[in-house]
Parts: C-alpha cells; structure tokens; sequence
C-alpha cells in the first residue's frame, strides 16, 4: 500500500514538473514568436508559416507551439484563423475591450469610466508631445486635422478623430502611453460615434486646433489644458449623447 502511496505521489509530481515546465517553454516562445513579429514589422496583415514550420524553427513541439500562438492570440497578437493559417494583427485592445464589457455591461457607464481615465492620461501626453514633438510629428497632426475637416460623415470623422490622439501619442515618444491608447481603442471609437455623431465634428475640430497650436509652440502646459478642456467638452456631450 505504502509503495502504491508513494508512487503515485512520484507520478503525480512529475506531471507538475512536466506540466510546470511546459508552460515555461510556452512563455519562452510567445516572448520569441512577440520579438520576430516587432522584428519583421510584419504589420496588420502578415501571415506567418505553418504550425508545423513554426514548431521546427523554434524547437519545440507542434503541442507548445499551438497553445503559445492561442496565448498570442489571447493578446491580440495573433489571430488564427481555420483554414486560412496564423496571421499577424494589431489588436491589442481586444483583451482589454473584452474585460470592460464583461465589468461593466451597460455602455453608457463603461464611456462615462472611459472618459475619467483619459483625463488622467491624454493631458500629460499632450504635454510630453509639446516637449518632444519633431518635424514629422507636427505634419502627421496637420494631417489628421485636415481629414478631420473633409471628412464627410460621421465614420471618417471618427477615424480622423482617433487618427489625431494616436499622433499625439507618437508625438509624445512614449511606448506606454501608446499601448495604453490602442488598448482602449475600440471603446474611444464607441465614445466618439456618440460625441461626433451628437453635436457633429466642428467642436473636436476646433478643439484639436487649440491642441496643435500649443503643441507646435512647444507650450507643454497650454497643450495639457487644451487637451483636458477638450475631454471635459467630450464628458459633457456623451452625458446628453
């Protein structure tokens, strides 16, 4: 009995160390698999080698392979798609958008949070952007404003709208607060199909327009305040959206 006792003990322990050491493999590759894809620049529409390739390349066991390119997938890295291979995406803001919907179910609430936490956020990187903003950063802005002011419905408006925060996120030079920005996305373009689709574009217009204008004479308070104005405009209007 004593001898049965302790050798399922023995089993049961190495399939935890198996275990434990399966899931570590797992982490090392994700974090090579993650390294290659920022490597290769591969962009939105990548798609990477088979299963298979990828497993012999790597090492490692089609079994590990496919749990870490799930894991990937799971963060938005990576998307698979049956019939049709791995591909390489940018949907960083999928695990997050995910999670907000869950918390918090009724929209109108999760805009409301949404709008307190990017007035914790986008002013100080309005702020780093007036300090560190170049030459390309200031065209990429002019950019984003034009096509915010052709733009022709509420759509493209949007897209322009979210176009100008993103460069303003470039601008700032700040892997984090970029990060932060894609991953809540998908829940700001919600935010801004209510605000634009509202009151229309000329109020974000003119807005942005205070922004760029502090930004470009590298006025880093100015640029904070125009930006946390703006947000309280934005606040005001989803509350009457």
């Amino acid at each position: 009995m004593l001898y049965w006792l302790i050798k399922i003990g023995h089993t049961s322990s190495m399939h935890q160390l198996r275990n434990r050491s399966e899931s570590t493999l797992v982490s090392k590759v994700c974090t090579r698999l993650a390294g290659m894809l920022q490597d290769t620049a591969q962009g939105d529409a990548g798609r990477l080698p088979p299963e298979r390739l990828l497993a012999e390349q790597l090492g490692v066991s089609r079994t590990v392979m496919r749990e870490a390119t799930k894991r990937l997938e799971s963060q938005g890295l990576l998307e698979i798609r049956h019939g049709s291979g791995i591909w390489v995406v940018n949907q960083l803001h999928k695990p997050v958008c995910g999670s907000l919907s869950l918390a918090m179910p009724k929209l109108k609430e999760r805009l409301r949070q949404l709008n307190e936490a990017r007035l914790l956020v986008e002013p100080e990187i309005a702020r780093q952007a007036a300090v560190r903003r170049r030459k390309a950063h200031l065209s990429a802005l002019a950019k984003c404003q034009q096509a915010l002011s052709d733009s022709s419905n509420t759509s493209a408006a949007v897209e322009a709208d979210i176009a100008f925060h993103r460069a303003l996120a470039d601008a700032a030079g700040n892997e984090v607060f970029k990060l932060m920005l894609e991953s809540i996305a998908e829940l700001g373009r919600e935010s801004r199909i209510a605000t634009i689709g509202s009151v229309g574009r000329e109020k974000a217009h003119t807005q942005h327009a205070r922004i760029l204008a502090a930004v470009e004479a590298g006025d880093a308070e100015a640029a904070s305040k125009a930006m946390r104005a703006h947000l309280r405009h934005a606040g005001n209007d989803l509350g009457g959206a």
